[in-house]
């Protein structure tokens, strides 16, 4: 289970006179097993939130609990020896290193052939076509994110965290994507944190919270939380039609 207590985060502003309050006062708990979909207006503090929790940043305040473990000062190499996997907005890129390669060093050993073909059919990619080649500037975005989300899978975590995983990819990718997360969500084998602002991937969500000027608006379940955003998103769009 993860645990935030009050959690928050500033930073100095530009000409360093005072700090800045990204994150305020956040408290969130996702038990285990469970799909957390955290929403909101860009530059609201979800990816933030994200980040502390993988310990890309450091909290300022407040602290972070990992299955009963204080994981508030650990690096991100420590809280992911724990289970926790981050994927990022756009995911590196690594030429010279094959999909192949790369699915076993996330697994920690090497994977047969056939096991890694399974997690990359998991997430709508050919095994053949993919497995020796290389992870660069070759694969287009929707195809470098599968692999991560594999690569994800190939680890046996924990704590999942994708970072807008739909961001800049196609139509085709994104409805793979979301078969992906599909899956993730009916194994219960992880918990998982997944920053989205698509209705689609919502719909797989057991809560959804909303984090708006760097707190938590709303949090609750998803049969309680999407009906009253998609209310939301009508009314701004009649009062923009009776402009």
């Amino acid at each position: 289970m993860l645990e935030l207590k009050h959690v928050g985060f500033r930073v100095p502003d530009e000409a360093g006179n005072k700090d800045l309050e990204i994150i305020e006062d956040v408290s969130l708990r996702v038990e285990d097993g469970k799909f957390l979909v955290i929403t909101g207006p860009n530059g609201g503090g979800k990816s933030t939130l994200a980040r502390l929790i993988m310990g890309i940043e450091r909290p300022t305040a407040g602290s972070i609990i990992y299955n009963g473990t204080d994981i508030t000062a650990l690096s991100i190499t420590e809280r992911a020896r724990l289970g926790i996997g981050y994927a990022f907005q756009q995911p590196p890129r690594f030429k010279g290193l094959t999909v192949r390669r790369l699915l076993s060093l996330a697994h920690g050993s090497e994977l047969p052939e056939d096991e890694c073909c399974q997690y990359l059919t998991r997430v709508g990619l050919c095994s053949m076509d993919y497995l020796n080649r290389e992870v660069d500037a070759s694969l287009s975005g929707g195809e470098v994110k599968r692999i991560e989300i594999a690569s994800l899978m190939a680890r046996d975590l924990g704590l999942a965290i994708y970072d807008e995983p739909e961001a800049g990819i196609d139509l085709w990718s994104f409805s793979m994507l979301v078969k992906s997360f599909k899956s993730i969500a009916a194994s219960r084998n992880e918990s998982v944190i997944l920053i989205s602002h698509q209705e689609r991937i919502m719909q797989l969500a057991d809560e959804i919270a909303v984090v708006a000027g760097g707190r938590i608006r709303k949090q609750g379940p998803k049969e309680e939380i999407l009906p009253s955003l998609m209310g939301e998103f009508d009314r701004r769009c009649e009062m923009r039609g009776e402009k």
